[in-house]
């Protein structure tokens, strides 16, 4: 069965101070995209809806603009931009880099269903 939506009309939206995350569920898909304004840092924004220290949701990302620098627990830390394909294991922080909005395509699927989200 073939299955189509389309991110103008996303399943769930969830906001989040400093930005949001919208997705779409489908059979074998669960599709986010997030949006971060400058001045958005995970462990500020995020962390006290999601209860822990560090992000703990894998991430399979493409990012569509802005920067983003991520920094693992291990200490390992890296930037991603426009273009870039990334994967990042749970155990992070993150943070908008510059002036720009980042917007982060996220195909991992716990970011959609998880992510932000106030139980």
């Amino acid at each position: 069965m073939l299955e189509v939506k389309t991110l103008d009309k996303p399943d769930e939206r969830r906001d989040y101070p400093r930005g949001h995350l919208e997705a779409v569920h489908m059979t074998g898909l669960d599709f986010a995209v997030a949006t971060f304004e400058p001045g958005w840092r995970w462990s500020e924004s995020v962390a006290p809806i999601a209860g822990t220290d560090s992000c703990q949701i894998h991430h399979n990302g493409y990012v569509v603009s802005g920067r983003l620098h991520i920094r693992m627990n291990d200490g390992g830390e890296g930037e991603v931009g426009p273009g870039d394909v990334f994967v990042c294991p749970p155990g992070h922080d993150a943070w908008v880099v510059g002036d720009e909005q980042c917007v982060v395509y996220d195909f991992a699927g716990s970011m959609a269903k998880e992510y932000a989200k106030k139980d």
